[in-house]
């Protein structure tokens, strides 16, 4: 069965309608306008099918698509158990024990509403909605939160998410330290992330201003490498879904479901086509990603904010870990 008709198949009994236009034209229909970002009146000459119905069409199938898949391809964990196999594969891909996710968040640029347009307009000069997500050590999307408008401080878009609350509470039920393999050192599971958001003793970023030690440029090399594996999956989302190239032409609600359905489609299409363990991407965000990415998305501004202390030991436990028993040989050529 190939990826379309196995999509199909999940969403037909939930797409199907009265009216003439079946549910595999209403999912094709879908997918080529999120594939290609044409607009509905473009559209309607290779699908046959009204700008006027595709206005509707195109949105409820994308929150179809959600809604479907959610349980099965993007599933985020609710207990310690659930965290383990993520903080599994990162250790066993990236080298990175303990790591529960990779962080970032950028902003989508879109036609603001009427009357509404300071409220989306952001600090680079422009009209946007802002794009958070967890990433997996798979390049598979663990969490996406889209809707946030581009106006707000950038170091404020986690609080406004329910991910950035249960952090924050800490009811995220991360799994208590653990002694890591090949080591007496026990280490927090935490999440990684860039400058763009405030670190804590759960979500570790780089030194800012390193000294020029040796063990901070370790330190922050390893993150980086993990890290970035959240820029890349940025890229493929980007060179699969044309969407995002220009700014999004529709209403709030819609924009966030054509969103959601694209990072579900992504996770989708990795599994259905063998690509969850695919090392092809393990070049590191190679230099065509990074164009799509640069293309489709905007980062977040830099915010400098106070480290507590709790957050800088579990900084300095990952920096010594990394530098003794944690050191992996292919290091001695990038050092």
């Amino acid at each position: 069965m190939t990826t379309f008709l196995k999509l199909l198949d999940l969403v037909a009994p939930h797409i199907q309608r009265k009216d003439t236009i079946s549910p595999r034209d209403r999912l094709a229909a879908t997918l080529r306008y999120l594939a290609t970002g044409r607009s509905y009146e473009d559209l309607k000459f290779s699908v046959a099918v009204s700008p006027q119905a595709l206005g509707c069409i195109i949105p409820e199938t994308c929150e179809v698509i959600w809604k479907v898949l959610r349980k099965e391809y993007m599933k985020f964990p609710h207990s310690k158990e659930e965290w383990f196999p993520i903080g599994q594969d990162f250790e066993e891909m990236w080298q990175f024990p303990n790591c529960l996710g990779a962080v970032d968040g950028k902003h989508v640029a879109i036609v603001p509403p009427p009357n509404l347009g300071s409220f989306f307009y952001n600090y680079k000069g422009f009209h946007s909605m802002v794009f958070m997500v967890v990433v997996s050590a798979n390049y598979e999307f663990i969490l996406c939160d889209f809707g946030t408008h581009g106006r707000i401080s950038d170091g404020g878009v986690i609080e406004n998410t329910k991910f950035g609350e249960k952090l924050a509470n800490n009811t995220l039920n991360i799994p208590d330290p653990v002694i890591i393999r090949y080591s007496n050192r026990t280490l927090p599971f935490a999440l990684v992330d860039d400058d763009a958001f405030a670190m804590r003793p759960n979500f570790l970023k780089p030194f800012s201003h390193t000294t020029g030690k040796k063990e901070e440029q370790v330190f922050n090399y390893r993150l980086s490498r993990s890290r970035r594996i959240v820029e890349s999956t940025f890229g493929i989302l980007a060179s699969k879904f044309r969407i995002f190239h220009s700014p999004l032409n529709l209403d709030a609600e819609n924009a966030v479901s054509v969103v959601k359905a694209c990072c579900m489609l992504h996770n989708f299409l990795r599994r259905e086509r063998g690509n969850r363990n695919n090392r092809a991407c393990n070049i590191l965000f190679d230099t065509q990603l990074k164009e799509e990415m640069e293309k489709a998305f905007t980062p977040l501004a830099i915010e400098r904010r106070h480290i507590t202390y709790e957050a800088k030991e579990v900084r300095n436990l990952y920096l010594t870990y990394f530098n003794q028993e944690g050191w992996v040989d292919w290091l001695d050529d990038k050092m």
